[in-house]
């Protein structure tokens, strides 16, 4: 089963940010079926440094577009994402040093701020975007 399943209300009109949050909710699914599955912390550490990773490219994609577009709450977004993977980082460094282990406390506070966060912040850049020609 799947912590996250993506839908339109999850779209932001602009087709490669949709395709990367795509990618965002199946690496989350994938860190949520291997926690289930009582996989070693080699996996799921392994998947949730994936899914930071990949994540700090997501952000620099979208605010590299809200930036073409001169969206004007780019700087808000920006602290929204560092403050984000800030907090992944340093349960990441956490995991690593075997303080603590991914738990689904974890992985609802992503699934959490990932929707929430695309469906008011991002949802709000996605038509000026288009209205910018960033389809």
């Amino acid at each position: 089963m799947a912590l996250v399943t993506w839908n339109d209300s999850l779209s932001v009109g602009v087709r490669s940010i949709d395709k990367q949050h795509g990618v965002l909710v199946e690496l989350l699914n994938e860190l949520y079926d291997a926690m289930t599955k009582g996989q070693a912390m080699c996996v799921t550490g392994r998947l949730l440094e994936r899914l930071l990773r990949y994540a700090r490219i997501h952000f620099s994609h979208e605010e590299s577009l809200m930036q073409a577009a001169q969206y004007p709450g780019l700087a808000l977004h920006q602290l929204q994402h560092h403050i984000l993977a800030r907090q992944v980082e340093d349960y990441y460094e956490r995991l690593e040093r075997g303080e603590i282990a991914v738990s689904v406390h974890l992985l609802h506070f992503l699934r959490d701020w990932l929707t929430q966060h695309i469906q008011k912040d991002d949802h709000a850049f996605g038509p000026w975007l288009n209205d910018h020609g960033i389809r």
